[in-house]
């Protein structure tokens, strides 16, 4: 039977506390890059590209459509749709890998070295993504299942630490700033490469080629600043420890133990529900905005750089204001206002005109407001609802459903386009996730919840 050291959660003094905050931060500057850059903007319409390519042949524009299918495995796959399936693909096996990741990092005295781990094995798999072109779509798809994974397996250990470096009460703060100077990071980046693919001709590179420059960049930005989290943040003594049988076979056999559990935390479990139907309705949004930008509105890549920019310093903004607004109403009710506004974002969606711009904008500034404090929130409420000395283990539950690997949305956005040919539809079926989402969220009670983990809950929540 599997033992836990009980300690108090963040027993270091003020000082070294808001050092390791810091230092922590750095990580989610880092790792925005991949997600700004990589996941969100550029590669998922650049592997449509190639995956176009590959089924029809080079030359194929938007006033060309490619028409044909791809054959993989036997079945018939939408060059448009692949991209989603990829993400559904890396986010199923997220599901059996990341709570193992999580239970072997609780026995873990070595977190941070982990967490970097991760983090450089992703941003090889990115930077190897500069390799991709033609039409070999294998290899774009390989290595985004590839860089995926690695990015939740880090972000399992990052969310993790979070409750080693702060108390209960800091938590808010703590989890918006992360998210914010992660809106910041990537988007100082992505503003370099809205430079560089707007003035592509002006440097010698073709758009193809500046795109593949730009993923090498994101890859580096990864790695590098990750450096600065791994330097700064301690590893402490692992709060649960393996009986028998060494650490690996207790971290496999953990993950049953972790599902069986679950069911002695009931709110734990219903905020899991809960986030992820309206979190996979987040993620798909985010996943999906550049090619709904470019295959339904018309935009340009660097039309869409520029308003994926913008919603990145908007969201650094909102998450700082959704820290301040929960201190006073509450983290629950912040999240649920913020689902209320994304149900409003998926149906302005819905009508945008192909190529008005301006109204194109103004949903980008209403996404940014909300994009960066719903999730970061949604992070630290967890965290209240987290037994203590399982927190890896509780947070890759958490992560399978965190930002780049939802895969409900994904899926169905796929299926709806390829049965309609348009992406209109399937953006607006995301509103069923919001509504949802919103309904399991209502039933949570936080109270409740943080005393059955056996926590102490903060002032407000």
């Amino acid at each position: 039977m599997t033992s836990h050291k009980m300690f108090p959660t963040a027993d270091l003094t003020e000082v070294e506390r808001r050092r390791q905050q810091r230092a922590w931060y750095a990580y989610d500057w880092a790792n925005s890059a991949y997600v700004t850059t990589v996941a969100t903007v550029l590669f998922a319409p650049y592997l449509t590209a190639v995956a176009e390519t590959a089924a029809c042949g080079p030359g194929v524009t938007p006033d060309s459509p490619c028409r044909a299918d791809l054959i993989v495995l036997g079945v018939t796959v939408s060059p448009g749709s692949l991209v989603f399936y990829v993400v559904t693909l890396s986010t199923v096996m997220s599901a059996v890998l990341l709570p193992v990741v999580g239970a072997f990092a609780d026995r873990s005295s070595r977190k941070k070295h982990l967490l970097a781990g991760f983090a450089w094995a992703g941003s090889a798999f990115a930077a190897c993504m500069f390799g991709v072109q033609g039409g070999n779509w294998q290899l774009g798809a390989l290595l985004l299942v590839g860089a995926n994974l690695c990015l939740g397996s880090s972000l399992v250990v990052y969310n993790a630490v979070m409750i080693e470096i702060s108390l209960p009460d800091e938590r808010d703060r703590v989890s918006s700033r992360g998210w914010a100077f992660g809106y910041l990071g990537g988007g100082l980046l992505l503003a370099v490469n809205l430079a560089l693919v707007t003035l592509h001709d002006s440097v010698g590179l073709s758009q193809g080629t500046a795109v593949r420059v730009c993923l090498l960049m994101a890859a580096a930005w990864w790695a590098g600043f990750t450096i600065i989290a791994f330097r700064g943040l301690r590893n402490r003594e692992a709060a649960a420890s393996p009986a028998s049988g060494g650490m690996v076979r207790q971290s496999f056999g953990q993950l049953w133990t972790t599902l069986r559990h679950l069911r002695a935390y009931p709110m734990t479990l219903l905020f899991l529900a809960a986030y992820l139907f309206y979190n996979d309705g987040i993620q798909t949004v985010i996943v999906s905005a550049s090619t709904y930008g470019e295959r339904e509105l018309g935009f340009e890549t660097s039309v869409l750089i520029a308003t994926i920019l913008l919603v990145q310093f908007v969201a650094f903004v909102g998450a700082l204001l959704f820290g301040r607004i929960a201190a006073g109403l509450g983290t629950k009710r912040t999240i649920s206002a913020g689902l209320m506004v994304w149900m409003v974002v998926v149906s302005i969606g819905y009508f945008l005109p192909e190529g008005s711009l301006l109204p194109f904008l103004g949903m980008a500034v209403l996404i940014g407001l909300v994009l960066g404090g719903t999730q970061a929130l949604s992070r630290s409420f967890f965290s209240q609802l987290v037994p203590k000395g399982r927190e890896a283990e509780f947070f890759s539950l958490y992560e399978a459903c965190e930002r780049g690997t939802s895969w409900l949305g994904t899926l169905i956005f796929g299926l709806v386009h390829q049965r309609f040919d348009s992406y209109r539809p399937a953006l607006f079926a995301l509103i069923v996730f919001f509504v949802v989402g919103l309904a399991l969220l209502s039933r949570v009670d936080a109270r409740r919840g943080i005393a059955e983990a056996g926590n102490v809950g903060p002032a407000v929540i």
